[in-house]
């Protein structure tokens, strides 16, 4: 009897450790980006096609005291991203999944339009995207913290579409910012 559950127990945790190998974590959903002061600057939307990742601005958030205008149009950016609209515009792309990284990426600022080498690592529990943008070596870069949202963080009719802007097509007129939110 002893031997028989034994057997059984063995079994169970066998089958609990192939389960978990079979669920590896992903970084698909919605990530905010915090202020220093812990408020919300923005949220990200993670998403993969086959085996590559991307993410994409989704929604910003102004900071507090804060009146300037946001740039609304990448102006700045190259190729096809130029002239595009920034919020749902695809900035981290080309990541390739092993384990908890994702390597091999980009990510492009809309500020300036500089490239960069991307990679994000994703912590055991899921919960955090260590976001990592570097020029040539991983020494020379900057590393963001982003902190997971529920899935239902944005309804599917509020998450903006990416449009990108055509070769020569002049920028669209920028939507105003309401709310206190920026665009």
């Amino acid at each position: 009897m002893k031997m028989r559950s034994a057997f059984a127990l063995a079994f169970l945790v066998a089958a609990t450790m192939a389960a978990r190998a079979d669920t590896v974590a992903t970084a698909d959903g919605f990530w905010e980006l915090q202020y220093d002061d812990g408020k919300p600057e923005a949220w990200f939307l993670v998403s993969h096609k086959g085996d590559v990742y991307s993410a994409r601005l989704v929604k910003g958030f102004k900071k507090e005291g804060d009146d300037t205008k946001p740039e609304t149009i990448c102006r700045k950016c190259p190729g096809e991203k130029k002239g595009a609209r920034i919020m749902g515009l695809t900035l981290f792309w080309g990541l390739k999944q092993d384990g908890l990284k994702f390597t091999g990426g980009s990510v492009v600022d809309p500020r300036d339009g500089s490239v960069y080498h991307a990679k994000m690592d994703l912590s055991d529990d899921g919960q955090e995207l260590a976001v990592r943008g570097y020029l040539g070596i991983e020494m020379l870069g900057k590393t963001q913290t982003w902190h997971r949202l529920p899935n239902d963080a944005m309804k599917p009719k509020e998450i903006p579409k990416e449009v990108l802007a055509k070769a020569g097509a002049s920028p669209a007129p920028s939507p105003t910012a309401t709310d206190g939110e920026a665009q």
